[in-house]
């Protein structure tokens, strides 16, 4: 009799897991499917630009490419990590109904934000100077230097979105996100022509209007959150108390940023690397293009790891901790049917895609033979990005980016310069070392999530 009671009940328990993991198998989804919307409109506001500047000349692609990375290794990419912290703060914050907490992070998010921008403006200002010493091509460095200049202004303007981004997000308030990064993006595209074509601007164009795209969109944002009923009692108002929060948010701000800036500076600094190499503007041309590409793709995945970050957050703060593993479980399922989808259409495509960033058959040919390398690590990528996301959501930063320091420095760069240098692969031996470092960060995390003891993880 007990036996049979026994068995029941744990039929009842897998039952009421099956229903747990489906009911987050469609909470995660119908969150991932329009952010994908909202992170892919804004990162081709960068890659539309790169595009329409390198069809004018092969230097206009090298150098905004170079500037391109320069500028998310140093700016963006440090400001989108520190507003990580918004993900654990908000996310637990409002899965614990603390609602009154949502605006107040986000403003401190925002003030801390913006006074970091200083630093990073003065840096990009002597950006020239720097390239040249580390003994980048003049012509490219010029380039590069001019762009950097004219997208100070998007700095400030980037601030404020991925603030308010995180905290939309982290109420699974999507809409509005897609409204706006949508209708900004349908404004940046003849904006952009006009100023690089038509007024003549070149690069300086496509960086005013990456600018003026990056405040039109803030704007956007911070007048629905002032002015609809749904953010009622959650708005972001100017306080003394926001000051308070500091602490804490860089406690988590400081981890997520270098998990972040960790990964970027990686591929970052392979770019600089190819820009050494014989025949500097080829490498670097076609290791910029499949950056870009698989950027783009990142996007779908990063996605994924919003919405688990996301439901992992709330449910952690709420108390259930049974269904914050299942979201994060679900997520990682999706992550692997969505990105090996995408890598098998790339590699069927392979001789094609260049044609988006370059007419030039030489570059065409060259990134051909590298897509077979890059369909694998966009399938490391995603997994990584949904991992990464889970970290976040449970606020475990610090192990994330110790991972990312032993992936990525240890193991993937020294394989990359062996690879390009000595085994003679140039730009095809540096993204193996991407490649390593890539599959060794997601099947660390892979094991941390694994291996972790839901049921003692507490909200902060």
């Amino acid at each position: 009799m007990e036996d049979s009671l026994l068995v029941n009940s744990k039929q009842e328990e897998k039952q009421e897991l099956k229903k747990i993991r489906w009911e987050k198998l469609k909470k995660v989804a119908s969150m991932a499917a329009p952010m994908i919307i909202v992170n892919i409109s804004q990162t081709l506001l960068q890659a539309t630009s790169t595009m329409i500047v390198g069809h004018k000349s092969e230097i206009s692609l090298a150098g905004i490419a170079l500037a391109s990375s320069i500028a998310n290794v140093t700016g963006f990419s440090l400001l989108c990590g520190l507003a990580g912290a918004l993900e654990t703060l908000c996310g637990q914050a409002f899965g614990a109904r603390q609602y009154e907490k949502l605006g107040s992070y986000t403003f401190t998010s925002i003030v801390s934000l913006l006074i970091i921008c200083f630093p990073i403006s003065l840096l990009w200002i002597f950006m020239k100077n720097l390239l040249l010493l580390f003994h980048q091509d003049p012509e490219i460095s010029e380039v590069a230097s001019v762009y950097c200049l004219w997208l100070i202004p998007a700095l400030f303007g980037y601030s404020v979105i991925q603030s308010l981004v995180r905290y939309f997000q982290t109420q699974s308030l999507i809409f509005p996100m897609v409204l706006s990064s949508f209708a900004v993006l349908c404004f940046h595209l003849p904006a952009c022509w006009l100023f690089v074509y038509t007024l003549g601007l070149g690069t300086k164009g496509a960086a005013l209007s990456i600018s003026l795209s990056y405040w039109l969109n803030a704007v956007f944002l911070w007048f629905f959150m002032r002015h609809s009923r749904v953010c009622e009692g959650k708005r972001v108002f100017i306080s003394m108390e926001a000051f308070g929060h500091m602490r804490i948010f860089f406690t988590l701000a400081v981890p997520s940023a270098m998990m972040v800036t960790l990964e970027w500076s990686a591929f970052e600094i392979l770019i600089l690397i190819s820009g050494v190499l014989p025949n500097a503007k080829l490498e670097t041309s076609v290791i910029s293009m499949i950056y870009t590409t698989s950027s783009l793709h990142y996007n779908l995945a990063t996605a994924i790891g919003a919405a688990a970050s996301t439901n992992v957050a709330n449910e952690l703060g709420a108390g259930n901790l049974v269904a914050a593993r299942s979201s994060a479980t679900v997520a990682i399922s999706i992550a692997a049917v969505e990105s090996s989808a995408m890598s098998f259409a790339l590699f069927l495509s392979r001789h094609v895609w260049g044609y988006a960033f370059s007419n030039a058959p030489e570059v065409i040919r060259y990134a051909a033979e590298i897509t077979p390398i890059l369909c694998i690590s966009i399938v490391m990528d995603s997994l990584s990005a949904s991992l990464t996301g889970v970290v976040r959501g449970s606020g475990k930063q610090k192990i994330g980016a110790f991972v990312n320091i032993a992936a990525f420095y240890i193991i993937g760069i020294p394989i990359g310069l062996v690879f390009c240098f000595i085994v003679d692969l140039k730009v095809k031996g540096l993204w193996i070392g991407i490649l390593s470092g890539c599959t060794l960060q997601t099947l660390t995390l892979f094991l941390i999530t694994k291996f972790t003891n839901w049921k003692t993880t507490e909200a902060l």
